[in-house]
């Protein structure tokens, strides 16, 4: 299984839906955040939105691990990329591209910026979808957390989780 990093975004559509158990579930052996994605969920915390403690959780828990730009090709590529995107997203960003990680991010630009880079891509329907194919949840269960979601403000680019989402290979 590819290992992955999380960007703020991903994790807390799954923390505010309290669905970030199915993030253990799916990735317990294979899941990083960058260290700046770990600054701005604590920003988020500090600003009241509570549920975000389970990235904090998850890090002491040592499941979701947390990793830095320490090579000088992923600190170069992190200071190109932070001109234009946010510091959680640049240095997601450099971190995937230069250790082979999936990126797991719903910013489009971000997005576009990690496919220039070479860089496999998810997002949060994409993790929702993974979980049905592999039975964790049903497409029932994949669209109430997709609702919960979308009341917590997330811009979800479809509307539900289909059959025909969960049978493409």
């Amino acid at each position: 299984m590819p290992e992955i990093i999380f960007d703020t975004c991903v994790l807390s559509n799954f923390a505010l839906a309290e669905a970030f158990p199915l993030l253990r579930t799916l990735y317990s052996q294979t899941a990083f955040v960058a260290d700046m994605v770990a600054l701005e969920n604590l920003r988020g915390i500090q600003k009241g939105y509570a549920a975000l403690a389970a990235v904090r959780e998850a890090l002491g828990a040592g499941w979701l691990r947390e990793v830095s730009c320490s090579k000088s090709e992923e600190k170069r590529l992190f200071e190109t990329l932070s001109v234009s995107l946010g510091i959680g997203e640049a240095a997601s960003i450099a971190i995937a591209r230069y250790r082979g990680l999936v990126f797991a991010c719903d910013d489009r630009a971000a997005r576009k910026e990690a496919a220039l880079c070479g860089v496999k891509l998810t997002g949060t329907v994409g993790i929702l979808i993974k979980a049905v194919r592999v039975g964790e949840i049903d497409l029932r269960k994949a669209n109430s957390i997709l609702k919960k979601m979308v009341g917590h403000g997330f811009y979800a680019p479809v509307e539900r989780v289909t059959r025909e989402m969960v049978g493409r290979a």
